[in-house]
């Protein structure tokens, strides 16, 4: 099933089953007014929209809708066998810009972006810019900057063994959870970390029972990379740090603080380069910063006050030296292990 949302209307719709690449290596899109004639934007999933990293992309595409400056449809659930196919059927249908996450199906998707050199892809991918294909941007929720300050709280508020839930080794997620861990090891650089992935983006009950796996194995503190994992925290009474949503209100007495992903730069950069018809291969990735407003770390809520003084007056300090730049969190993308 696909949505529309255009200019702030909201419908469902079934689905419906240029210009070149100047040498510049720019989209030749037209050139517009950006606030007068929004950028037509397709997004694709392969899980439901209201999984956390695709949910932070279509929040920001609905603020997009709302402020004017895209008009928005979307497919969720979307088999990666079938990705080729729907990227094909939203450029022929005239969208200008198609973003989505294509890990598993990353050399497929290069030879529909060949195919549709006047379209703009802004995919996740877990390679660099290609100029090769002029015009595919990529991108991901490089949120280590609060991941690290997430771990700084996490290693004041747990004894000492912390279990780490992840879907799949991949860079991306390799570096959230090694930068979650240097975070730890500054308050305490003796922490037991057990880490496991559970092969799946959204598997609830798998991550579930992996979680209760390491709490059945000393740990009281877990690392919520993937829905489940805070349930299962819930339930044994144990405490969590979550990943890219802010989930603290569905967990009160759980979830003491989250990394956020801020999905709007990234797609704002790009509607403005659509717009001017300036977009070409870059990796956007670096708008997920804490410098550029790309992520950040959640309130607190109900354990405001009950993090120990000196992991927040530290939060504090490196949040301050990330965003003036003196103080820069280490990318680490190697597989993380338990130890």
């Amino acid at each position: 099933m696909t949505r529309l949302l255009r200019a702030g209307i909201s419908r469902r719709h079934l689905m419906a089953t240029g210009a070149g690449v100047a040498a510049t290596g720019l989209v030749g899109l037209p050139m517009r007014a950006f606030a007068a004639d929004p950028v037509k934007v397709a997004g694709i999933y392969t899980v439901p929209v209201e999984q956390q990293w695709v949910s932070r992309i279509h929040k920001a595409a609905e603020a997009a809708v709302a402020a004017g400056t895209a008009e928005y449809v979307y497919t969720e659930n979307t088999a990666n066998t079938d990705y080729p196919r729907v990227m094909r059927e939203y450029a022929e249908q005239g969208y200008k810009l198609i973003v989505g996450e294509i890990f598993g199906v990353e050399q497929e998707a290069r030879e529909v972006v060949d195919e549709y050199p006047d379209v703009a892809f802004l995919l996740g991918s877990s390679f660099p810019p290609d100029e090769a294909h002029p015009n595919l941007a990529v991108f991901d929720n490089y949120i280590q900057d609060a991941s690290y300050l997430s771990g700084i709280i996490a290693g004041a508020m747990t004894k000492g063994n912390i279990g780490m839930v992840g879907g799949f080794p991949i860079p991306e997620v390799n570096r959230l959870m090694n930068a979650f861990m240097a975070g730890a090891r500054e308050m305490n650089p003796d922490i037991r970390f057990q880490v496991s992935f559970i092969g799946s983006w959204f598997d609830p009950p798998k991550a579930k029972e992996t979680a209760f796996a390491m709490i059945d194995g000393g740990a009281d503190l877990l690392y919520a990379e993937r829905f489940g994992v805070s349930d299962a925290a819930k339930e044994r009474g144990v405490l969590a740090i979550g990943n890219v949503i802010d989930t603290q209100a569905d967990y009160p007495d759980t979830v003491v603080a989250s990394a956020l992903w801020h999905f709007e730069p990234t797609l704002d950069a790009a509607l403005a380069k659509v717009a001017a018809g300036e977009f070409k291969a870059d990796n956007y990735g670096v708008y997920s910063y804490m410098k550029e407003g790309g992520c950040s770390l959640a309130p607190l809520g109900t354990f405001e006050g009950k993090v120990p003084e000196a992991a927040m007056k530290l939060v504090a300090e490196r949040e301050a030296a990330i965003k003036d730049g003196s103080f820069t969190v280490e990318i680490n993308d190697e597989e993380p292990k338990s130890s």
